[in-house]
């Protein structure tokens, strides 16, 4: 095992549903305890998700009467100890970065198959218990701290080329789009993108499909993001307005894929299935609360598919990394002094990011 300075868990927790509101309280927090596959990272950078603000606003489960929650699962920081059965071949001093997922079983089908995102025993990078080694019953701390501890399958190196600050918002945000865009064949079997949202995720999305080499319509329920989609990649823009087949009629079956990244309350599938040409795929990468509610006929005619997309594996993310410095790809950021977490979560739950809030641990070396 090699070290080279022990660090102090401290983060910002969450202690009831008024987290969101500005009262995440910074407090000391029991690491997981330790197995020689992990590493400590001391964080620099950490973006913030939306599903962050779910959990410490109580839509996940109640807030209050748990284990202080420290969220945050968008991580990239430094290597500062390392066990001596390290994956990654990661060292002391390696910029890492850390997504969703900090753990999975290691022994069903799907991880080894390296499709640990699919894993019935995956452990989200923040609020869950692990499951296996000297770990097992800690439960997962995430990135609105100073430091993290976990496995290091899931601590992937950040090349030296990329804005670690910039890769911060790719550690979820980024492979949640990434993935179906690369499973689906963006730019090669799917030439003609739609992407339903023009936000955090959706920012990312027209960013590698454009990329990619995919023809993209930005598809917003306004015009007001028009002028940023266009910047971002998109060649088309669709602003539905209250009347989606009014706003959809002339683009019946123009596209091969299309990625939901919006997450309302409920949506009018229906609506959107006409927009897909013949085996045309309509790919969910948010969570609709409220049931589908659609008729098969219109499916079946087209051989379309309904589908939905988890985040990516460790050597998915590895190969988004790689894609991001080779094309050049930036994700539009807005970044804060983690000490300010208390002023960006409000402002972030009330929809001000363009597009992505990164917190910086100035402290520990992070860039504003």
């Amino acid at each position: 095992m090699s070290t080279a300075t022990e660090p102090v868990f401290k983060g910002w927790a969450g202690l009831d549903a008024k987290a969101c509101q500005g009262n995440l309280d910074f407090q000391s927090f029991e690491p997981k305890k330790w197995d020689e596959d992990d590493v400590d990272v001391k964080i620099l950078y950490c973006g913030i998700c939306g599903s962050d603000a779910s959990a410490l606003s109580g839509e996940w489960g109640p807030v209050d009467g748990v284990c202080p929650q420290v969220c945050g699962h968008e991580i990239v920081g430094e290597v500062v100890k390392v066990g001596s059965s390290p994956e990654n071949g990661l060292k002391v001093g390696q910029m890492v970065g850390i997504g969703a997922q900090c753990d999975s079983c290691r022994e069903c089908v799907d991880c080894k198959n390296h499709e640990e995102q699919c894993c019935p025993k995956m452990v989200i990078t923040f609020n869950s218990p692990f499951a296996r080694g000297n770990g097992k019953g800690s439960i997962s701390r995430g990135g609105f701290a100073k430091y993290w501890r976990g496995p290091s399958r899931f601590a992937v190196p950040i090349p030296d080329e990329l804005d670690p600050a910039l890769a911060a918002p790719l550690m979820c945000g980024g492979i949640t789009v990434f993935n179906p865009l690369e499973h689906y064949g963006a730019g090669t079997k799917a030439k003609n993108i739609g992407i339903v949202g023009v936000g955090g995720l959706g920012h990312m999305a027209i960013l590698f499909a454009s990329a990619m080499g995919a023809k993209v319509t930005a598809i917003s329920r306004s015009e007001a993001k028009k002028e940023d989609a266009i910047k971002l990649g998109a060649t088309g823009y669709i602003a539905t307005g209250d009347d989606l087949q009014a706003a959809f009629a002339a683009h019946a079956r123009s596209f091969d894929l299309i990625i939901c990244t919006s997450n309302p309350p409920e949506f009018p599938i229906a609506d959107y299935i006409p927009l897909l040409r013949p085996r045309g795929v309509f790919c969910f990468v948010g969570i609709v609360p409220k049931p589908l509610e659609f008729g098969l006929f219109p499916l079946v005619m087209s051989s379309a598919h309904i589908a939905g997309s988890n985040i990516g594996n460790p050597d998915g993310i590895a190969r988004m990394l790689k894609f991001v410095v080779e094309k050049n790809i930036k994700p539009w950021i807005q970044r804060w002094d983690m000490d300010e977490i208390n002023k960006a979560m409000p402002s972030f739950v009330n929809g001000d990011p363009r597009y992505r809030f990164v917190l910086v641990n100035t402290d520990n070396g992070g860039k504003m």
